[in-house]
């Protein structure tokens, strides 16, 4: 038997209307383009012959009643069935307040778009075929939400009765916090520690008994990373250069699931014609003091002095991340830095670029794609 689920991820697309907009010289959000971005985004997706579009979190800019109140009332005028997920900036604490949603009210109003009462949930998208949506969101005990992502007992638990049932099936898992690696060394880095879910091995070895995809965002990069098997497809922020969204069409015949992905982006908004170039140089002016956090940080641990002065060389390099297929030259730089950054780069084991993270054919359950195109 043949099924074919042809899906978007549309993530991060921290909506703002423009009484709420934060007004900062340093962010990196473009989240003026929020809402001319993402309904561009939907004027596409809505004449495409779509099964569902999944948004993987930070539906909004920092929780706001507003904000998630207009996204909940237009995502209900869509053609076509919407899942998501909170990321980190949609539920700031457990409680709501008079301006931000908590936990419950965050379930309530999206209560049209894969949640009924708790956290998470499994959603039948075709026969054989799952989505299981996750909340990465914790708190502590005052009620304020954790650094980390995190999967509490109750959903681990609530995983380990509900995977046995999907055997045999094809299961994507959208979650906000990237659970394997998409940059080198970000398990052990204190700047991308923070994009991963902290205890991401519990649900690892979890999926290992169904064939699953695991669907992130919150990175805002385009990348797509494969450890033990596992696929997970992180997708770029509407509001952050390259302004980028996905259609994947995945088939699934005699038990093999593949999958096709293709990567679009928003050119131009009525404000910014040219959103591309504009963007990009946006965040390259913002770029020098991350970018002189990395080099002072391990395991470069370069002097600040040092650091000054190799910044200026780097100001374009998380564009270049967040673009996806990233290939670097920075011989001019010093050696211990121009191997640390080239290891950024979109190559595989072997040095040879890799150019899988916007155009692919993926093959899950495979440690390798079979095919890919750009």
């Amino acid at each position: 038997m043949r099924q074919h689920l042809r899906f978007a991820i549309v993530s991060d697309p921290h909506i703002a209307l423009p009484q709420t907009i934060w007004r900062s010289p340093s962010r990196f959000h473009l989240v003026e383009v929020s809402i001319p971005a993402l309904e561009q985004v939907f004027e596409h997706l809505s004449s495409l012959a779509l099964d569902c579009i999944l948004m993987p979190g930070d539906l909004t800019q920092h929780g706001e009643k507003d904000n998630h109140n207009w996204l909940a009332q237009r995502l209900s005028d869509l053609p076509i069935p919407v899942y998501v997920v909170p990321g980190n900036h949609d539920i700031i604490q457990r409680e709501d307040t008079d301006k931000t949603v908590g936990l419950n009210q965050f379930l309530q109003c999206y209560q049209n778009f894969g949640y009924d009462q708790q956290p998470y949930y499994l959603q039948s998208l075709k026969p054989g075929i799952w989505l299981i949506g996750l909340n990465s969101i914790a708190f502590d005990a005052e009620g304020q939400q954790r650094y980390n992502g995190y999967l509490e007992a109750e959903q681990l638990d609530w995983l380990d009765q509900t995977l046995p049932q999907l055997q045999g099936q094809t299961v994507l898992v959208m979650i906000h916090h990237n659970v394997l690696e998409h940059l080198p060394g970000q398990a052990t880095s204190s700047m991308g520690q923070r994009y991963l879910l902290q205890n991401a091995q519990a649900l690892r070895s979890r999926l290992q008994s169904v064939n699953a995809l695991l669907l992130t965002g919150h990175l805002h990069v385009q990348d797509i990373a494969t450890q033990a098997g596992l696929w997970e497809i992180t997708t770029g922020s509407l509001v952050s250069y390259p302004h980028p969204y996905r259609i994947v069409e995945l088939t699934v015949e005699n038990g093999r699931s593949q999958l096709s992905v293709q990567t679009y982006r928003i050119e131009a908004v009525p404000e910014l014609p040219n959103l591309q170039a504009y963007s990009r140089q946006w965040m390259s002016d913002r770029a020098l003091p991350f970018m002189t956090k990395l080099l002072t940080s391990a395991p470069l641990h370069l002097t600040p002095e040092e650091a000054e002065k190799i910044a200026p060389y780097l100001k374009d390099f998380w564009a270049a991340i967040a673009a996806g297929d990233a290939q670097f030259d920075f011989a001019h730089l010093p050696q211990p830095v121009q191997q640390h950054f080239e290891r950024f780069g979109a190559v595989d084991d072997q040095g040879q670029p890799q150019l899988i993270d916007n155009f692919t054919t993926l093959k899950l359950g495979s440690s390798a794609a079979f095919h890919a195109s750009s």
